[in-house]
């Protein structure tokens, strides 16, 4: 049976709580783990809540709700990349097998494709395995966007290096490296994926290079583990969260927020292309807390 929202977990808190008393903070805690919260998060949003309520007297739903939602929203930040005029821009999209990363470089070619970008190169940086460069050809040829890759095996980095240099010839635009999910450790991972940091830092013209993370939204808590682990290792500029829908708990963001200071730029919501949407923060809590009943 799948897990319930954090939304639903609210709502039936109120409905079995007659009064905002210890017994119904201690379930808030546990529904808001279960809404893929880290446990340090949730502990510091009951605790700030707890001690908001009991200094005002405040035992009405809307109140507590509305002061909930103001202890969440700081934590998270929307973040916009604009792709300046004649420079050239790099992003490394990482994160771990099977959250969708080159599906995301796709949806994020076509979202700046439509903000007028030119060119977009898709740099096949997960020479590691020969599907990937296989899929992201493919995207290149639905989207329109031309596809630098080099043979199954090759220097992820030269390929970066490559792109990089196409698109600084053609008077800047914008790479977006999809990067290996997997090698054969965790080490040689974080070390492949730190050579290409080094090389698209380099590449990318001052404060034109980007490091984001994809996230999978059903993969809760693992989300955040993920996320410690390479913004320790190679650091991130911002986080897309893949295979979020109303349903989807989601508080992977908050606790990524919170405990990392990492924004987030796209939600993935669909299959289409044109399924990656800019982070909206409202909306987000809307749905997080209120299941996306204002």
């Amino acid at each position: 049976m799948a897990k319930k929202s954090f939304s639903e977990n609210l709502r039936n808190l109120f409905g079995i709580h007659s009064s905002i008393d210890e017994s119904f903070y201690d379930d808030l805690e546990d529904s808001l783990v279960e809404g893929d919260i880290g446990i340090r998060t949730a502990c510091s949003i009951v605790d700030e809540l707890r001690n908001k309520c009991r200094a005002s007297s405040i035992t009405d739903t809307e109140a507590v709700i509305s002061i909930l939602t103001d202890l969440i929203t700081p934590w998270v930040t929307p973040v916009n990349f604009d792709i300046p005029d004649g420079k050239v821009s790099v992003f490394m999209v990482f994160g771990v097998n099977g959250v969708g990363k080159t599906t995301t470089v796709a949806k994020m070619a076509v979202y700046y494709a439509k903000k007028s970008v030119s060119p977009i190169i898709l740099a096949a940086a997960d020479t590691f395995r020969a599907a990937a460069i296989e899929q992201l050809q493919h995207h290149g040829e639905k989207t329109g966007c031309r596809v630098i890759a080099h043979q199954h095996g090759a220097d992820p980095g030269a390929v970066v290096y490559s792109a990089a240099d196409a698109v600084r010839a053609a008077g800047g635009g914008l790479v977006l490296a999809d990067t290996a999910g997997r090698l054969h450790n965790k080490e040689n991972l974080v070390r492949e994926l730190q050579k290409i940091d080094r090389i698209g830092s380099n590449r990318a013209d001052p404060g034109c290079y980007k490091k984001i993370l994809i996230l999978d939204a059903t993969t809760g808590l693992n989300g955040l583990r993920q996320a410690e682990v390479f913004h320790e290792q190679i650091g991130i500029d911002a986080l897309v969260l893949t295979k979020y829908d109303s349903t989807a708990r989601g508080g992977i963001l908050i606790s990524a927020g919170k405990e990392l200071g990492i924004p987030v730029a796209f939600v993935g919501a669909g299959e289409r292309y044109e399924d990656l949407l800019p982070f909206d923060r409202d909306r987000y809590l809307t749905e997080f807390i209120s299941g996306g009943k204002k």
